[in-house]
């Protein structure tokens, strides 16, 4: 199956609520490397590597987010991947 990356961008009531914690929890639980930030047009940015299936799983996840945040939209792009994290961090 292969590795995958992807980039995304959530929308929505998403910063001020937990969403970069959980992201991080959920991420390192599933199985996948890379990072989350905040955007200051008050989005959330999130690099992901995994296989399709972990990649799934994380998308799902981020619909829902934590307890507080409420997602309107998430924008995901696959992008070529360049295995160079070992971890998930916030950023």
């Amino acid at each position: 199956m292969g590795i995958k990356r992807y980039h995304l961008l959530i929308k929505g009531r998403v910063q001020g609520v937990g969403y970069r914690m959980s992201t991080q929890i959920a991420a390192k639980k599933i199985g996948l490397t890379g990072w989350v930030r905040n955007l200051s047009d008050g989005q959330v940015e999130i690099v992901a590597e995994g296989d399709l299936i972990q990649l799934q799983q994380f998308v799902d996840w981020a619909w829902q987010g934590p307890r507080f945040a409420e997602v309107l939209d998430i924008q995901i792009n696959e992008q070529p991947v360049t295995g160079e994290f070992e971890t998930f961090e916030i950023h």
